[in-house]
């Protein structure tokens, strides 16, 4: 193996490097936050022209590359080029979300016979992925990098107790780890000092067919293997039960493209959502093997994305609620249904749903959730 030094936007990247098959490691900066703390970008690439670049703003996904069926490179993650576009938007392009992923409803849970009020971020009605500063909005420490086989980068963050209400001190780490298999896995772990919730999730929107791509996210074909769904209430709130998909436009069980059934009025649910942003309840067991979560493809280029989990749900959101105010990578305006986000996770609202799978993170016990981003091509 050998090592490389750069120069690069006025500082030094350091290239690990090694045989063709290894992936390798990149760094650079990438930018500044108003208070003037550095951001720092690692692009991690394998042999077969994948390759992802994670910010340590957020611990956010910022671009992953696939190739087509012709072999053209495309980003197929909405994102920006500058930390301070990060700083100023407020979808959660890519971003690593904590303490708890999705929403709570009032904001509120009550843990060992104490009520906890959490920061209210969603309308005044709900804490929406950690709160008004959750793990999105800092900038985490970069804790080790390794190159190939497998590249890797592991980033850390320290959250106080009391953070955004939330009691304990969490220790968390995300990493990002690319091999020759073209399979991006991302690890969340978490520890804590005294009794807390944690449900941690990655929440990049995708579009198969390229960032920026004209004709959006809705033609991508979506399949998400679950025989059920948790519907919400006007507060996009779950309301506790399981409806089963059959016979409604929750159903993914066969390939459907996103956006055959989405302005379907007659479904309520529709809706509420202004479209899907709704959790599934995965098939098979959590917290085992990883399984099948969901697989995205795009019919024109071949591209196919696989969503590997061993969570109990995912979240589907159909980038609902862009409406042009922000302008990505690829110099395009982020229109409604021109991403789509597939998020590994517990059911939101668990804390206050006891049929849902618990939440409670206690010392000496280790939170974790893996996702596997496989890219291929369709034969």
């Amino acid at each position: 193996m050998t090592f490389k030094t750069i120069a690069l936007c006025g500082a030094l990247a350091l290239v690990t490097t090694s045989t063709a098959t290894a992936a390798e490691l990149t760094r650079r900066p990438f930018g500044q936050t108003p208070s003037g703390e550095a951001v720092e970008a690692f692009t991690l690439t394998n042999a077969k022209g994948v390759s992802a670049t994670v910010i340590t703003y957020g611990a956010t996904l910022q671009s992953l590359i696939a190739p087509d069926k012709a072999g053209k490179k495309a980003d197929i993650v909405l994102g920006f080029n500058d930390a301070a576009t990060y700083v100023k938007n407020a979808s959660y392009f890519g971003a690593s979300v904590g303490r708890f992923a999705n929403r709570i409803g009032k904001g509120r849970f009550e843990l060992d016979g104490k009520t906890y009020q959490l920061a209210l971020n969603n309308n005044g009605v709900a804490a929406l992925h950690g709160g008004v500063k959750g793990f999105d909005k800092v900038v985490w420490k970069v804790l080790s990098t390794k190159s190939g086989p497998t590249a890797s980068v592991t980033l850390g963050y320290v959250s106080p107790d009391g953070d955004q209400g939330y009691p304990g001190t969490v220790n968390a780490t995300a990493t990002y780890a690319l091999d020759e298999q073209n399979q991006l896995t991302i690890t969340y772990g978490a520890t804590t000092d005294k009794p807390t919730i944690v449900n941690m999730t990655n929440h990049a929107l995708f579009n198969a067919a390229g960032e920026g791509a004209p004709e959006g996210a809705m033609g991508n074909v979506l399949t998400i293997p679950a025989n059920g769904y948790t519907p919400v209430d006007n507060e996009l709130i779950p309301t506790g039960a399981i409806t089963p998909v059959a016979g409604t436009a929750f159903d993914f069980r066969t390939p459907t493209a996103v956006g055959k059934r989405i302005r379907d009025a007659s479904d309520p649910q529709l809706v509420v959502g202004k479209g899907y942003d709704h959790n599934y309840v995965l098939n098979g067991k959590a917290g085992g093997a990883l399984r099948l979560a969901a697989r995205l493809a795009d019919p024109k280029s071949g591209r196919v994305l696989e969503i590997l989990s061993d969570q109990p749900g995912i979240q589907f959101y159909s980038g609902n609620f862009l409406d042009a105010s922000w302008v990505g990578k690829s110099g395009k305006l982020y229109r409604q249904g021109d991403g789509i986000a597939l998020e590994p996770q517990h059911f939101p609202d668990a804390p206050n749903k006891p049929q849902f799978a618990p939440v409670r993170l206690d010392p000496g016990k280790t939170y974790r959730n893996v996702m596997v981003f496989k890219v291929s091509v369709a034969k």
